[in-house]
């Protein structure tokens, strides 16, 4: 046995503690959120539904997601840079914890010791409470960074890594002078609660109930709602079959906005090897 699976089965066997400090930063995000009523406009609203897209199927899905994990395309190092700003931007961590926690995923899907977000676990495990009770393989940098060595040799990539958190000032800021408060009530807090739930959708419900085209030796399934919800992530199914593909949405009608965007920086000369899929209709 290995020292890395000794200090596993070691950890298994501990309690779980549970992170006040994760509980307060959540629970004061989504405290903030629910004064979204009080502040509507429909500016603001707007507002919130471009950074949900921008920073969810631009920095997570085609960056953090497609391009770093997976590697599915290629683009210029300045561009590759600039997408991974905007996926820091989104408030799911640096990017080498996205990364690699999203390659122990699919190292060990639905392993309970294994995989930070195992659906074995339950719905709510797998949603959120993965995070409200944090287990240092997956949240210690020196054990994570491991399965993302690429990222954490960067060394812009690992200024993301410390400082994701304080860029939602200069966000906080600017969304502040072009609309005041209610911009950054939507902005910044609603935005931000929608899209954690939106991408913790895809690690339960998408592990729970859809549709299987394929027969990886997980339980991931196509979930049509889901896959709306994250711009073409919740074609889970066809993701865990082809997990270097380029495009999500294999059949005609498995809409995929964050390919739409591949697919433009490929017409546009600055998407490089970008892999397709085998024909599967």
């Amino acid at each position: 046995m290995t020292s890395t699976s000794l200090e596993t089965a070691a950890e298994s066997k501990q309690p779980l503690a549970l992170s006040w400090v994760n509980v307060v930063f959540f629970g004061a995000f989504h405290a903030l959120a629910l004064l979204a009523p009080w502040f509507f406009s429909w500016s603001a609203l707007g507002t919130a539904i471009f950074l949900h897209w921008l920073f969810g199927s631009i920095g997570i899905c085609l960056g953090y997601h497609r391009l770093l994990t997976h590697r599915s395309f290629q683009v210029p190092k300045w561009l590759e840079r600039t997408i991974t700003l905007i996926g820091a931007l989104a408030l799911q961590g640096g990017p080498t914890f996205w990364v690699a926690g999203h390659r122990m995923h699919h190292l060990y899907t639905e392993d309970n010791e294994k995989d930070p977000y195992s659906a074995q676990k339950g719905f709510w495990w797998s949603h959120m409470m993965w995070l409200f009770y944090p287990q240092a393989r997956f949240f210690d940098r020196e054990s994570y960074r491991q399965f993302a060595p690429d990222i954490d040799k960067d060394p812009f990539y690992r200024f993301l890594d410390r400082y994701f958190l304080l860029l939602q000032v200069p966000v906080g800021v600017t969304l502040y002078l072009l609309g005041g408060w209610s911009f950054v009530i939507y902005g910044v807090f609603l935005r931000a609660v929608l899209l954690w739930h939106s991408t913790w959708l895809i690690n339960s419900a998408s592990h729970m109930s859809g549709y299987r085209t394929f027969e990886p030796e997980d339980n991931s399934r196509n979930l049509w709602w889901a896959a709306i919800l994250t711009y073409g992530e919740g074609w889970h199914n066809n993701h865990h079959a082809y997990p270097n593909v380029a495009k999500a949405g294999l059949k005609w009608w498995e809409i995929d906005m964050t390919w739409w965007s591949i697919a433009v920086l490929k017409r546009l000369g600055l998407a490089k090897r970008v892999v397709m899929p085998q024909q599967t209709n």
